[in-house]
C-alpha cells in the first residue's frame, strides 16, 4: 500500500468514527445495510471469498442459497462496523443491553475463582462489542493483541478505541505479548483472543469442516502454562438490535502426551467448537480471507 493510499485508508476510517456515530441508531442501520448491499452486488474479491468459505460451512447449498448467505453475510459484517464505529457513544445501560450471552456462568464462576481466563473466538459477529459487556457489565478488564496494521496511524486509531471500551491491547508483533499475557492469567486476569485463522509457521494444523487449516498455538499453549481457564466463545445476530453469543464449556488440557501433542488436541477442540457456532449461524462468520491450506496452496487442493 502506497503513502498515499495509507492515508486516504486512515482518513476513511477516521471519517467513520467521527460521522457514523453522530448518525441517529435508525439512519445508521439503513446506512450499514446499504452499504452491505452494494458491496454485496460488486461481488469483489471479499465477497466472493465469503461466499466460497460459506461453502465449506453448507456443503450442500446451491448457488442460490450461497449468494443469499454471502448478501446476510456483508449485511452483518457492516452491522459489526456502523455498531463498531458508534461504541465509543453508546452509554453504559446501552453497552450491558446490547449483548445476551447463553452460559455466561462459566466465564462469571472462572472471574471468580482467580484461576485466569481465556476467552477464544472466531471472527464472529461484534467482539469488540462483546468486550465491552465484559468491561461493563461484568466490570472485568481484560488484555487482548492487536495485529499491527498499515498505516501506523490506523493501528493507533483502533488501540485507542479498544482502550477506550476498557480494554489493555498489545501489539501482535515484538515477541513479548505472550509473556505479558502469561503474567496477567497467573495473576487471576481475563485474556481475550480472537483465534480461528493463523496462517504463519507456527500455527497448529487442525481439521475445519473437514478439510486442515492453521489455527494459533497461543490459546493452547496459555492454557497448558499458566492453568488458566480456556473458554470457547461463539457471537451471532439476529433480528433484534441485541447482539446474541454462548460461552462453550471450558476446553480441558489433555493429563497426557508432551506439549505438542497437547497443543495440537486443544487447537482441535477450539476449532470444534467455532465450527459448532459457525454451522448454526454462518452468514456472521466475516472472513472475507482465505482460510483454508487447500486455498492457500494449490498443489494441496481446488481452491
Amino acid at each position: 500500500m502506497s503513502g498515499a493510499q495509507e492515508r486516504l485508508t486512515d482518513a476513511l476510517y477516521g471519517l467513520g468514527w467521527s460521522a457514523v456515530k453522530k448518525l441517529p441508531e435508525p439512519a445508521a442501520v439503513r446506512l450499514g445495510r446499504t452499504v452491505a448491499d452494494l458491496a454485496w452486488k460488486r461481488r469483489g474479491k471479499g465477497v466472493r471469498r465469503l461466499e466460497s468459505n460459506y461453502a465449506r460451512v453448507v456443503p450442500d447449498a446451491s448457488p442460490e442459497r450461497l449468494a443469499e448467505l454471502s448478501r446476510a453475510g456483508m449485511r452483518s459484517y457492516l452491522r459489526y462496523w456502523m455498531e463498531s464505529f458508534r461504541l465509543p457513544a453508546w452509554s453504559a445501560e446501552r453497552v450491558k443491553g446490547g449483548f445476551d450471552p447463553k452460559d455466561v456462568h462459566h466465564l462469571t464462576d472462572g472471574i471468580a475463582s482467580d484461576r485466569g481466563v481465556i476467552l477464544a473466538l472466531p471472527h464472529m459477529a461484534n467482539w469488540d462489542l462483546a468486550g465491552a459487556w465484559v468491561t461493563t457489565k461484568l466490570e472485568t478488564p481484560f488484555t487482548t493483541v492487536a495485529e499491527r496494521l498499515k498505516p501506523e496511524t490506523l493501528y493507533d486509531r483502533f488501540v485507542a478505541y479498544r482502550e477506550g471500551l476498557g480494554m489493555e491491547v498489545l501489539p501482535h508483533s515484538g515477541g513479548t505479548a505472550f509473556g505479558t499475557l502469561a503474567r496477567r492469567l497467573r495473576d487471576g486476569g481475563l485474556v481475550c483472543l480472537v483465534a480461528e485463522r493463523d496462517l504463519s509457521a507456527s500455527g497448529v494444523e487442525v481439521k475445519f469442516f473437514g478439510e486442515p487449516t492453521r489455527m494459533p498455538a497461543g490459546p493452547a499453549l496459555l492454557a497448558q502454562q499458566t492453568g488458566a481457564l480456556l473458554l470457547p466463545v461463539t457471537l451471532w445476530y439476529d433480528d433484534s438490535p441485541v447482539m446474541k453469543g454462548r460461552v462453550h464449556p471450558p476446553v480441558e488440557v489433555p493429563e497426557s502426551g508432551d506439549r505438542a501433542e497437547k497443543t495440537s488436541v486443544i487447537t482441535q477442540a477450539l476449532a470444534d467448537a467455532f465450527a459448532t457456532g459457525i454451522a448454526d449461524h454462518p452468514e456472521d462468520w466475516h472472513m472475507l480471507q482465505r482460510l483454508w491450506l487447500a486455498d492457500l496452496d494449490p498443489t494441496k487442493g481446488p481452491a
